[in-house]
């Protein structure tokens, strides 16, 4: 099962014919537009969901979840506090500065410190100024989860999903992805939204998937385009199999959802 976890800066081969195939179904979909109740449309919009959900899990279920996209260049730099800090850690891991990140995270981590712990998780997963080692990511994912760090906990969700270091447990991930999803992360709530398109972790549930999509599209960061576009197709991919009351549940627990500050 593929769901968001790798931080992307270009399109691969393998987004832009999904794409393409996404595209041509649409095409095929729209000249069949007057046959809307046939066998022969419904074949075609189950693709094209198929395959929409494999080009969000590539857009956003796998990509790293670095909560501060953009950091200013004093903190990148690491002056902003005139000592190593998370934030400095998390800069230089995303200018590929792996043993620099590594270096500033250990201190802090072993302190407590609940993003450097996570940091730290995501250097063991990824391999990255370690060798990776998911038994060591999990343990540091999970002290800072349990501090309410939403990467972390969206990682463990993707752990659990594709059984590493752990069993594999839609469940337990599903739980996970809850957790982060409550605190606002966007990938987290995709997969949240798929999990309950799917039933994969289970009963389906399309007023749930069409909320959590629907958030999911408000949250990606406005430069993602890729994400945001993904998250809105298949949301409305879902909405085609629900009622017009369904959707307005949908819609308007959407708009009462709050993340968790704690």
């Amino acid at each position: 099962m593929l769901l968001l976890s790798q931080f992307r800066f270009g399109r691969s081969r393998k987004t832009e014919e999904l794409k393409r195939r996404v595209a041509r179904l649409q095409a095929v979909l729209t000249q069949r537009s007057e046959a809307s109740r046939t066998g022969v449309r419904r074949e075609i919009t189950a693709a094209i969901a198929v395959l929409m959900l494999a080009l969000g899990f590539m857009l956003g279920t796998y990509r790293e979840p670095i909560r501060q996209a953009v950091i200013g260049p004093v903190h990148a730099l690491g002056f902003a506090r005139g000592a190593a800090n998370s934030d400095a850690s998390y800069a230089a891991y995303q200018h590929g500065r792996y043993a620099t990140a590594l270096r500033l995270a250990r201190p802090l981590a072993a302190q407590g410190d609940p993003r450097a712990q996570s940091m730290l998780g995501l250097l063991y997963y990824r391999g990255h100024g370690v060798p990776q080692d998911h038994i060591e990511a999990l343990k540091w994912f999970r002290q800072a989860a349990d501090q309410n760090d939403a990467a972390a906990q969206f990682h463990l969700g993707v752990m659990f999903s594709k059984g590493q270091g752990v069993p594999q447990d839609n469940t337990e991930a599903a739980k996970w992805f809850r957790r982060a999803a409550d605190f606002g992360d966007a990938q987290a709530q995709y997969n949240l939204g798929h999990f309950y398109a799917t039933g994969e972790a289970g009963e389906r549930d399309n007023v749930s998937a069409h909320m959590w999509f629907n958030l999911a599209a408000a949250h990606f960061p406005g430069w993602d385009t890729d994400a945001r576009s993904a998250a809105v197709r298949v949301r409305d991919l879902v909405a085609e199999k629900m009622t017009p009351d369904q959707i307005a549940q949908a819609q308007r627990r959407a708009r009462e959802w709050t993340p968790r500050s704690d």
